[in-house]
């Protein structure tokens, strides 16, 4: 029944190997169920409720996107998104939490039209195909970094930006960890990334109580890194309804609404063509797989993530860990789904799974998504110059959005100052306008 549905065969997988990539797409991803309500809480959100929500759209959104797009895609609240409703929104121009909550369903609403209404197509065939190649790289790159600082490989530092973290227990466990993980995928070893994971958790477990210690790693100050905080914790459903829809409508705030709509469409957007560029995912035209229904599904995420009592949802760039164990069908999302949902009950279980674990994996996962790079023509210097800008922002500024933007206002100006004009489609002239605009809002 589910190869039926699915097409588990026909797509070249089974039925195992789409269930651990499911697995291994949650593990890599999980993470959000506690960070999101953290963010979150900064601009006065209830961190009970809003983990409660983050579980439901998680739920709700990669069962949809698996059931109806039958894309192998996790949906959950987007990562810098969350900031923006926090630090911008919230904190930054002082708007009330749940006002906050009502721009974010208006601009769901626009999302939606623009779904339905098949706007993306005309976005992607504006879209040059190196700078798809150059997304879907710079996807990878982003993945890799978020690996590395999650690690402590990578820390801030004040004279070079950037640093090499102290060789502290945790980077060598993290190291050890990595070279097991890279090892079996070089092997090819059937679920490597879980057990990379599994590992390198199990290799945790002596830090801080045999040796090194994680205190002020962990999100309650423990010295050890690998804790155990019960097993049951009562969802809170009172963020549900508690937007203010009308109060988001002031003229005042559409600058807002706009941002949110920009940045989710192009956040999902970027995805689905990165993550489909890399992992092969495309149709008989190149193009990614039922994009249309995937972007509807995300415009829906976006829409009732509002309501439930959290900023946007989108598609996830770790969906990339699952789709680099063999995953190819929505069976993936699915199961990502399925997975969500008891931690409605079971959120203290999540700190038994370190960052540190789970690092190996996106590191991995940015290898993987790098193999669209000789696709770009470096010879070709007006295409290879946006394509690089577009590549080096997304990890750079740590927002898939701000290197897409840049990609299209390089692609634009060189494209323009060569007088090759007439290669840029009117489509792109739009994209090169919201681009400016979409930066002055920040």
């Amino acid at each position: 029944m589910l190869d039926r549905y699915f097409s588990i065969e026909a797509a070249g997988s089974t039925v195992r190997r789409e269930i651990l990539a499911g697995i291994a797409t949650f593990l890599a991803a999980m993470y959000i169920i506690v960070v999101n309500p953290s963010i979150l809480s900064s601009a006065g959100v209830p961190f009970p409720g809003a983990l409660t929500a983050t579980v439901l759209i998680s739920f709700f959104g990669s069962l949809m996107m698996g059931l109806y797009a039958r894309n192998p895609v996790l949906v959950a609240p987007g990562m810098g998104i969350n900031a923006l409703f926090t630090y911008i929104m919230v904190m930054g121009a002082g708007l009330p939490w749940e006002t906050a909550l009502g721009c974010v369903f208006w601009a769901g609403v626009l999302f939606a039209v623009l779904a339905v209404f098949n706007a993306r197509q005309y976005v992607i065939d504006a879209i040059p195909a190196q700078l798809r190649h150059a997304i879907a790289c710079g996807i990878g790159l982003f993945i890799t970094v978020i690996g590395l600082v999650n690690a402590g490989f990578l820390v801030g530092n004040p004279d070079t930006v950037v640093g090499l973290g102290e060789m502290t227990p945790m980077l060598v466990t993290f190291l050890i960890g990595l070279a097991v993980t890279a090892v079996l995928v070089a092997r090819r070893q059937q679920g490597a990334l879980i057990i990379g994971i599994v590992v390198t958790t199990l290799l945790a477990v002596p830090i801080g109580r045999w040796w090194g210690d994680a205190s002020g790693v962990t999100p309650d100050q423990a010295a050890t890194l690998v804790n155990y905080h019960g097993l049951v914790a009562w969802p809170d459903f009172s963020l549900i309804g508690r937007l203010d829809l009308l109060g988001a409508l002031k003229v005042a705030y559409w600058p807002f609404i706009f941002v949110i709509l920009f940045t989710a469409f192009f956040d999902a957007l970027s995805t689905f063509m990165g993550i489909c560029q890399a992992g092969n995912l495309l149709d008989e035209q190149g193009e990614p797989r039922n994009i249309r229904q995937s972007m509807v599904i995300d415009a829906l995420s976006a829409l009732i993530s509002g309501p439930l009592g959290t900023s946007p949802a989108s598609a996830y760039v770790e969906s990339a860990a699952g789709i680099s164990q063999g995953g190819r069908t929505g069976l993936v999302a699915v199961i990502c789904g399925l997975l969500f949902l008891p931690f409605l009950f079971l959120s203290p279980l999540l700190s038994l799974v370190p960052s540190i674990a789970t690092s190996p994996a996106l590191i991995m996962v940015g290898v993987f998504m790098l193999a669209p790079i000789r696709n770009i023509h470096w010879d070709q210097l007006d295409d290879a110059i946006p394509a690089f800008v577009a590549m080096i922002l997304i990890p750079l500024t740590y927002s898939i959005t701000h290197g897409v933007v840049f990609g299209f206002l390089s692609f634009v100006v060189v494209k323009v100052g060569v007088g090759k004009a007439r290669e840029v489609r009117p489509a792109m002239w739009v994209l090169f306008v919201l681009s400016i605009l979409l930066l002055f809002q920040y």
